[in-house]
Parts: C-alpha cells; sequence; structure tokens
C-alpha cells in the first residue's frame, strides 16, 4: 500500500452489534494475512532481525515505525498482493478488493484507502519510495488509532492460523 499493511480476525455477532470493534477486527485479518508476506521480503528489503521482531508488533503503542528497511519490506510485501503502483504509491481499487475480501471488509475498505491516501499525500514530495513509504505507514497507523480501527495484537494473533 502507498504505505500501509498489515492483517486480520473475525467476530459476526461483534461485527454487526459495534461498528467499531467490528472493523478493528477487520483490519487485524487484513494485519495477518498481509504479514504473510513478511518472510518473503525480509531479505530482499534488507530487514535486520530487530526490525523484524519489532515490526510484529506493528500495532503495539511501543513500536516506532521508523525504519526505511520497514518501507522496503511493506513496497515488497504490498507488491505480492498488488496493491500497489509502480510508482510504490496505493493501487486504490485492488486495495478496496484485497480489504473486501476478508469476513466483513466492506467495513473497512473505504476508511483505509481514505486514512492511506491522505498520509500519501503528506508525504508525496518524498523521493525515495522506502523511506516515503515507512513515513506513510507510521503516519497510517496513527490515524488508525485514532479513528479506532487499529486491531489488538490478540485479534492479530487469534487470526494468523487461518491465513
Amino acid at each position: 500500500m502507498g504505505s500501509k499493511w498489515v492483517c486480520l480476525i473475525a467476530i459476526a455477532m461483534v461485527l454487526h452489534s459495534n461498528p467499531v470493534k467490528g472493523t478493528a477486527e477487520v483490519m487485524s485479518h487484513v494485519t495477518a494475512h498481509f504479514g504473510k508476506a513478511l518472510d518473503e521480503c525480509r531479505e530482499e528489503s534488507g530487514l535486520t532481525v530487530d526490525i523484524l521482531e519489532g515490526f510484529q508488533n506493528f500495532w503495539r503503542e511501543d513500536f516506532d515505525v521508523v525504519h526505511r528497511e520497514l518501507g522496503c519490506a511493506l513496497i515488497c510485501m504490498s507488491n505480492k498482493f498488488t496493491l500497489m503502483q509502480e510508482d510504490a504509491r496505493m493501487h486504490h481499487i485492488n486495495m478496496h478488493d484485497y480489504i473486501k475480501s476478508f469476513p466483513q471488509g466492506e467495513l473497512l475498505s473505504t476508511k483505509m484507502v481514505d486514512l492511506m491516501h491522505n498520509c500519501e499525500k503528506q508525504f508525496d514530495d518524498i523521493e525515495d519510495d522506502c523511506t516515503r513509504v515507512v513515513k506513510v505507514a507510521a503516519c497510517f497507523k496513527m490515524d488508525a488509532k485514532k479513528e479506532g480501527i487499529a486491531p489488538e495484537v490478540t485479534m492479530i494473533e487469534a487470526v494468523l492460523e487461518k491465513y
């Protein structure tokens, strides 16, 4: 994604009764599935063991999204799912379709794409793709938390085995 990333979970009754909780659960599915591409991209993007371990905690409050290599990994991971264009910016249609492919994904698709796009616009002048993408990812994480759609780490862990 023009920077952002990650994979997800599902609980139908909660999704119907609490939209904010529901979107966080959808986000956990997206995060868990997206994260499965990390192993394939680790070497290609130059992620060290420390950064790799930290990335597994992307949604934790104490994880700072700052390493350029993380941006390179996000580009690689996004390309595995055709979520970026050749200029390392989000492919809006593919991102919508990707998010909608998860249980209750339509609850989150528009919001997630809008948040990512707004973050991309803020850092559009950065020429280095990896640096720009990591800044977009940090912005997206902060905005997703503000909007109440960021998943809890336990949600992501609960759905990991599905992907």
